[in-house]
């Protein structure tokens, strides 16, 4: 079968050079229903390949029990991309960045004190070659020398920006030698002296990761591997966002000049992204350039690309395919109908549910003397309340958490009384305890693990312990509160509350179509469809609508239950036909 090999400094395949023009499509943000359409119009814009991440979190979501399932299943989606003539890179690496939930780490691992991540130490490497005997027999027989459409894979991502443990790296390379994985493998990284010294292997094929000065970046990969074919394997033609911020944006004519100067060098190229896609549920990661810093990325993933993330051409796809155009036979211009956008108006709750009023039907109650992460009770994502007594009277004294990840609820005999966040040392939390005392009750949300940089052994919840004062409390219930199963809550009146509650509604339509919800009026919180998780919400923007995929909804009758950790001036929320997901600002050197 053919294979994809490196001869006199370019790729061949089947005996005659190629070029490589790909496209990353992360199959776990896109509902399965779409992504013969997305790969279809990765195929019209002139491309040959697509690349995916894998991220082990969603396949693994705990320890030995395997996933590959609807967004998880991808087989289908790279035998999808077969079915259409593409060739398929993946990024099967224990680690992937990508602005996932801890760069795409099983949060598990954390609950093992001694774990050191992305390094030969022994449980890590243990826990990965587990997970290696399970994924890559599913990617075997869809390799090309097997007849499939994968014709590369990567070896860990980015290593050389984390650390510098070779002899991890050559662990990697053989575990995927040893189970079958038999074509061209390749590292990635950014092109600096140190980010290449740490990151590559001897033998194994280098790409660099950039989104402009493209002679500099080629000469250094260049400097390294002189013999070998030149490819940006994440070209960044747009952006992310954290909350607070504004909506990043590139210009297209900007994109195309960057993308002429590669063509133009002889290289190789994989658009990060071709379609963003969105980051459903509880799966966003955040970023942490120093300790005091802590930015959590929103749920939306559109990323400013070739494709919205409804899965819409952007000024972007028209720009880049006329350059390809020059340079490469393009296919006529042929894309499937777009998905029909409906709005479907505004819907009042009929129904609220207090949150610390169901903790049973939410949450078994865990006794500890003290405070522990979330990770050491079996529990991912989500929130999770911890709850004790301060005996009084006391004097008025400040709330100190050590350490809050990420961001905590305050309540003293269930009345709320404050907030304090991690990245914000403004919010500050005291109070005064009665004679008979009170009950203190802290509700945590997880914001996202870290995904990059030296600060990725994110614990979540509290980590350390909680004092008032200078007096640390102890005796405390703890429920966690991932919120996989909201069966059970028991609903009254849609009436305001000072607690976070759950509010219902039914949203009734005649045919299912791609929808953006609205929730003006509302503060902070998160949002199902059909007991679909579509992500967080939050006033502080950019993003002012979730994406909701016409095939998460079904014609007659919809659930919507929406958990509002704050209050909303109006218990309403709207489905247009448009996103908005807020300001721009001027394109960044990347």
């Amino acid at each position: 079968m053919a294979q994809l090999e490196v001869q006199g400094g370019r790729f061949v395949w089947n005996g005659k050079p190629i070029r490589i023009v790909s496209g990353a499509i992360h199959y776990f943000r896109t509902v399965p229903d779409y992504w013969r359409d997305r790969l279809l119009k990765l195929k019209a814009c002139g491309f040959n390949t697509v690349e995916t991440y894998v991220a082990w979190n969603i396949h693994e979501p705990k320890p030995g029990v395997f996933h590959f399932e609807g967004l998880a299943d991808i087989e289908r989606f790279i035998r999808t991309a077969g079915e259409l003539g593409l060739f398929v890179i993946v990024r099967p690496s224990p680690y992937i960045c990508a602005e996932w939930e801890f760069g795409g780490l099983p949060a598990w691992l954390l609950a093992d004190s001694d774990m050191r991540l992305r390094c030969s130490h022994k449980p890590f490497l243990d826990r990965v070659d587990a997970y290696y005997d399970v994924l890559l027999p599913k990617l075997k027989p869809l390799l090309s020398t097997n007849g499939g459409p994968i014709i590369a894979v990567q070896i860990e991502n980015e290593y050389g920006s984390y650390g510098n443990d070779s002899t991890y790296l050559e662990h990697l390379r053989q575990s995927m030698a040893s189970r079958g994985i038999d074509v061209l493998m390749f590292t990635s990284d950014g092109p600096t002296d140190s980010m290449l010294q740490g990151g590559t292997l001897p033998g194994v094929l280098a790409t660099v990761n950039f989104g402009s000065r493209v002679g500099e970046a080629f000469a250094k990969l260049r400097e390294y591997q002189a013999d070998g074919p030149v490819m940006c394997m994440e070209f960044w033609n747009g952006w992310f966002d954290h909350w607070g911020e504004h909506h990043h944006t590139r210009d297209a004519e900007d994109v195309a000049r960057v993308l002429e100067q590669m063509l133009d060098e002889g290289g190789s190229v994989n658009f990060y992204m071709f379609h963003g896609g969105t980051n459903f549920g509880f799966y966003s990661g955040a970023n942490c350039p120093s300790p005091d810093v802590y930015q959590p990325t929103i749920t939306s993933y559109d990323y400013d690309v070739l494709l919205t993330e409804a899965g819409d051409p952007t000024d972007k796809f028209y720009a880049v395919r006329n350059v390809l155009s020059r340079y490469a036979d393009v296919p006529e211009l042929a894309l499937p109908e777009p998905a029909p956008k409906r709005a479907y108006g505004r819907v009042r709750m009929s129904s609220r549910a207090d949150l610390l009023a169901n903790l049973d039907a939410l949450s078994q109650p865990v006794a500890s003397v003290y405070p522990v992460p979330m990770e050491k009770l079996g529990q991912n994502d989500g929130f999770i309340l911890y709850e004790t007594t301060i005996s009084g009277p006391r004097a008025a004294h400040e709330l100190n958490i050590q350490d809050v990840r990420d961001r905590a609820l305050v309540f003293v005999d269930g009345k709320y009384r404050g907030v304090v966040e991690r990245w914000n040392k403004e919010t500050k939390v005291s109070f005064d305890v009665p004679k008979e005392g009170v009950k203190l009750s802290i509700l945590v949300e997880n914001m996202g693990r870290i995904n990059y940089g030296a600060y990725m052994k994110d614990h979540k919840g509290i980590t350390e312990g909680v004092r008032f004062g200078y007096q640390f409390l102890f005796g405390w219930t703890i429920r966690p509160l991932p919120l996989d199963d909201l069966s059970a809550l028991v609903y009254g009146e849609p009436g305001s509350a000072e607690t976070p509650g759950f509010y219902k509604a039914t949203l009734r339509i005649d045919e299912p179509a791609d929808t953006f919800v609205y929730l003006d009026g509302w503060t902070k919180g998160v949002i199902w469809v059909n007991g679909f998780n579509l992500g967080r919400y939050w006033n502080k923007g950019p993003q002012k609508s979730l994406y909701v995929p016409a095939p998460l909804l079904r014609q007659g009758d919809n659930d919507i239950v929406v958990l509002e950790l704050h209050g909303t001036e109006s218990p309403e929320i709207e489905f247009k036909a448009e996103p908005d997901l807020g300001g721009t600002v001027p394109p960044q050197p990347q």
